[in-house]
Parts: structure tokens; C-alpha cells; sequence
């Protein structure tokens, strides 16, 4: 019996983007599989990216929510009209090729692959610049270093998280891939109780993949297949914003994940630190748009403090 498969787009003014992504999922393969539907759930757009999908031939449900709900949310809302075996979370700036999701499901069916419970492909750009997108879970010190812009400065010896060394040219578990393609067992999802809300958006998919190791589940990065991905979606029309929700999510992951002591330490240090090391580099950029980007963000930080303490209780 073929495995069956439901992908879940969360559309926010993504324009022609969302066309491309559609029309790419209707002339992949589909060999060994059912595509059941394609859900969109669109959080207020503002633009015309809901226009013309008439012309597209997917099952496709659309629902549209009268105001922004988040990411995770929004990806919540789409699982719960899902009963497909598998939950492919797609990015509207992603365009598929032939073999990006008939492969991966192909593996992911296999008995041998019970254990995993997620899986990713490599991911380029219009170059054919593969995306470094794997990522490992945060300590402490890769936040420090993005907030002291140490990592920007000395990018070999201060590091993120994410697996920048590291080629993404060969098939292999890894901790975490990023949510522009994440490909998850349905039952598993739900059985995690889906996105924690209380990220709006950012970091959302590190923490699922992190709960859901903590379960025995394994994350499957898989390099012979891949799939086009513009990168920064429609959060560059917004940079204040995003920067924002960032920096949010990120203190909240600290919060939930990291011991009191350590997550109060990032949390000081990213109202007291980070701005001026983010100011700083704004100028020797010559940007004085970044600067007031930054001023910006962090205005908006300090005004939902109260709401960030509420929420890491």
C-alpha cells in the first residue's frame, strides 16, 4: 500500500513565489506515494499570492485567517485537517525538482527507517549553491557568539550552530534540518503535540527536532536529492520585525531548554550586549539603515518583555 503524504505551505505575502511553489509540486514525481493534499494556510495576507491557483492541478485546500497566527500556528492549523501518513512543512520561496519527494519518502518508508523521524534535503539556490541548513542544537556559546557579533567577525573560530564546515554534500544523520522542507511522520507530530506556539516564528522547528530526539527519533539529512530554495523568505520585506522575532525566539528557546542561571545570562546579555555589538557593525558597514533596523527590533523587544517572562514560565 503507498504511502500518503500531505504538504502544509503557510503563505504570508509571498507573491509569485507561492504560484512557483505550487506549480513545481504539480509536475514532481509522485512514484510511490498518494499526494493527498496540499493545505495552505494563509496568515492575512495583504498581497496577491492567493491569486491564479485555480490555474494549479494539486488537491488543494485553502484557509485564510483573519489575522497573522505565527508560523507554528499556522502549521498546527494545517496538520489538523491532515490524516495523510506523512507532513511535508514546505516554504513558499521553494521550488521542487523531479525527485524531491519521491526519494525522500521512498527512505522514509523503508522498515529500516522506523527511526527516523524526520527528514531533510539539500537545498540551492538559483546558483546551485548548496545551502548549508543543517544545523546542530544551540549551546550556549553559539548564542553568545552570534550576540557579541564575534561570529561575524571571526566566522572560523567563533560558530553558530549551524553545520557551516560541513559540505552537504553526502547523505547523513544529523540534528536538525531547517523547516524550508521538513518532511515528519504525521502520528509522530501530533504525538509531540505539533509546534510549540509560543514561538511565532523562528526556532520552532529546532525545538520540535530537539524534543523530538529526546525520544530516540533520528533527523535524516539527505544529499542525492534536492529541491530550490530562495532563502529568507518573505520576512526580508520586514527586517525590524524579523530581527525582532529572532531575538524573541531565541530567548525563549533559552528559557525552555538551557538551566535558569544560563538562560537569565543570554537574556541580559542580549538586551545589554547585543544592540551595541549589532550598532557597531552597522556603522563599520556604513549602514545607517541597519542601525536604525536594529533600534527598531530592540524597541520592540524591550515593549514585549512582559509578554516574553509570561511565556517562559
Amino acid at each position: 500500500m503507498s504511502s500518503s503524504l500531505d504538504i502544509i505551505i503557510v503563505n504570508w505575502n509571498s507573491g509569485n513565489q507561492l504560484y512557483d511553489c505550487l506549480k513545481s509540486i504539480q509536475v514532481t514525481s509522485k512514484d510511490g506515494f498518494n499526494l493527498r493534499n496540499v493545505i495552505i494556510i494563509d496568515n492575512h495576507s495583504t498581497d496577491n499570492s492567493l491569486e491564479k491557483l485555480e490555474n494549479i492541478e494539486v488537491p488543494l485546500i485553502t484557509i485564510k485567517n483573519n489575522t497573522n497566527q505565527g508560523f507554528g500556528a499556522a502549521c498546527n492549523q494545517g496538520v489538523s485537517k491532515s490524516n495523510a501518513d506523512y507532513i511535508l512543512f514546505l516554504n513558499p520561496d521553494t521550488r521542487l525538482f523531479d525527485k524531491s519527494l519521491s526519494i525522500p519518502i521512498k527512505v522514509m518508508s523503508k522498515k529500516e527507517s522506523n527511526e527516523i523521524g524526520v527528514c531533510g534535503i539539500q537545498l540551492i539556490d538559483e546558483h546551485k549553491t548548496i545551502h548549508r541548513s543543517c544545523c546542530n542544537f544551540p549551546k550556549t556559546k553559539h548564542f553568545l557568539n552570534r550576540m557579541t557579533g564575534l561570529h561575524y567577525l571571526f566566522p572560523k573560530k567563533f560558530k553558530t550552530h549551524f553545520k557551516t564546515d560541513w559540505e552537504h554534500n553526502e547523505n547523513s544523520v544529523v540534528e536538525h534540518v531547517i523547516g524550508a522542507f521538513y518532511l515528519i511522520r504525521r502520528e509522530l507530530f501530533q504525538k509531540m503535540n505539533g509546534f510549540d506556539e509560543r514561538f511565532f516564528v523562528y526556532l520552532e522547528d529546532l525545538d520540535l527536532s530537539y524534543r523530538i530526539s529526546k525520544l530516540g527519533y533520528k533527523t535524516l539529512y539527505l544529499a542525492e536529492v534536492n529541491a530550490f530554495h530562495r532563502g529568507g523568505g518573505t520576512s526580508e520585506q520586514v527586517k525590524a520585525k524579523r530581527l525582532f522575532y529572532s531575538i524573541r525566539s531565541r530567548i525563549l528557546y533559552g528559557f525552555k531548554h538551557f538551566n535558569f542561571f544560563t538562560a537569565a545570562i543570554l537574556f541580559f546579555a542580549t538586551l545589554l550586549i547585543e544592540p551595541i555589538s549589532r550598532i557597531c557593525l552597522g556603522i563599520i558597514k556604513l549602514s545607517l539603515k541597519d542601525v536604525k533596523e536594529v533600534l527598531k527590533a530592540y524597541s520592540m523587544l524591550i515593549k514585549d518583555i512582559p509578554n516574553i517572562a509570561r511565556l517562559s514560565r
